[in-house]
């Protein structure tokens, strides 16, 4: 490899849409699929691999801008290429789909490094942390009682030591749903609820009441994470160990300082395929450093596995039933839970994944 690199030769996006085995609900929305976007960044004989959880239209921003950005620019210049990258969508507005075609393309390039360097992503990360805690995270609010039973009792069974319900959307049912929740994993797995903004403020104090005679640990966005002071509010008023957490919906580094200014939450998350891939989140991760606060992934769990591990306050990762589901279908080289945890594999250079070709084209969206 020469003294200035390897140029990035090719950017190539393809968008997947992938039903869901049913319809799901949480406290404010429903579905029955998730679009993902997969970016290819080539150069040196190697490819990296991206992707992201988003809408057909952030394709469009990598192939329409992005690509011309990044392309003949050198691979291992990552950071270089998040800012002209970052610089560029200014008009576009530099959040939602955006944000989400960066981090698509910047995880991309970050494997395609590792793998130039032929490295584990982990070891060109400069890890802190060999391996990333989970959480058992769906619970849906339109399950059944036998679902929510078998959905997650088999985490518990899995060894996975907390877990994760959505509330809100039938308040009159949740003080049931929570006490089969407590039946399905014991009394010894932590008990999680994510509300996602269903509340008001008055509601969210209330449940945050009712969650602590049940032993619920994390209230995840009890009112919308737009409001700081409602968030810091409820925070103020939790009691029995209950922890307010939002910060999935953040996507430039002012809105997370925003946040934690505002003593809006316990615990932060961020969403790496939010927030401007594993480059944008690591920016987060020092905001969180700054203030000896941890930090929780959002979702995405085979590519957040890796990037946990370079956080130094890290606290866990949300193993999410429809995204873990996602990233089996579409991708070989998966990490499995091994002890609640998932250890990303040191042998293999990048993060490991390889896209399922011919499988992933019976949901090929573009």
């Amino acid at each position: 490899m020469s003294a200035d690199g390897v140029p990035v030769a090719d950017v190539e996006t393809r968008l997947y849409t992938v039903p869901t085995e049913q319809p799901e609900a949480d406290g404010t929305l429903t579905w029955d699929s998730h679009t993902v976007l997969v970016v290819k960044v080539s150069g040196g004989g190697h490819t990296g691999l991206g992707y992201g959880y988003t809408q057909a239209g952030a394709g469009p921003v990598v192939t329409g801008k992005l690509a011309d950005i990044v392309t003949g620019r050198n691979a291992l210049d990552v950071g270089g290429a998040w800012a002209a990258m970052w610089r560029a969508v200014r008009n576009y507005g530099q959040s939602g789909l955006a944000a989400m075609a960066i981090a698509a393309v910047d995880i991309a390039l970050w494997d395609l490094k590792a793998r130039l360097l032929d490295v584990p992503l982990t070891v060109a990360l400069d890890a802190v942390h060999d391996g990333t805690p989970i959480y058992g995270s769906g619970g849906f609010c339109n399950y059944t009682d036998a679902q929510l039973t078998a959905q997650l009792s088999g985490w518990a069974g899995a060894g996975i030591p907390r877990v994760k319900i959505k509330t809100g959307r039938d308040p009159d049912r949740d003080e049931h749903r929570l006490r089969v929740a407590r039946e399905a994993i014991g009394a010894d797995v932590e008990l999680f609820c994510d509300a996602n903004g269903a509340f008001g403020r008055a509601a969210a104090r209330h449940w945050a009441e009712i969650y602590a005679d049940h032993d619920v640990r994390w209230f995840e966005e009890p009112v919308s994470s737009d409001d700081l002071a409602g968030l810091a509010m409820v925070r103020e008023h939790a009691r029995g160990g209950v922890e307010i957490a939002a910060g999935e919906y953040g996507w430039a580094l002012p809105g997370f300082l925003r946040m934690l200014d505002a003593g809006a939450v316990d615990c932060l998350q961020a969403d790496v395929t939010r927030c401007g891939g594993i480059t944008g989140f690591r920016r987060v991760g020092a905001l969180c450093d700054a203030r000896s606060m941890d930090l929780s992934a959002h979702c995405a769990p085979q590519i957040s596995a890796h990037a946990c591990t370079a956080l130094w306050h890290l606290r866990h990762l949300e193993y999410f039933h429809d995204h873990n589901r996602i990233e089996h279908l579409l991708f070989d080289g998966c990490l499995e839970p091994q002890g609640g945890r998932l250890v990303p594999d040191r042998s293999r250079p990048g993060h490991g994944l390889v896209l399922k070709e011919a499988e992933a084209e019976r949901w090929r969206a573009a």
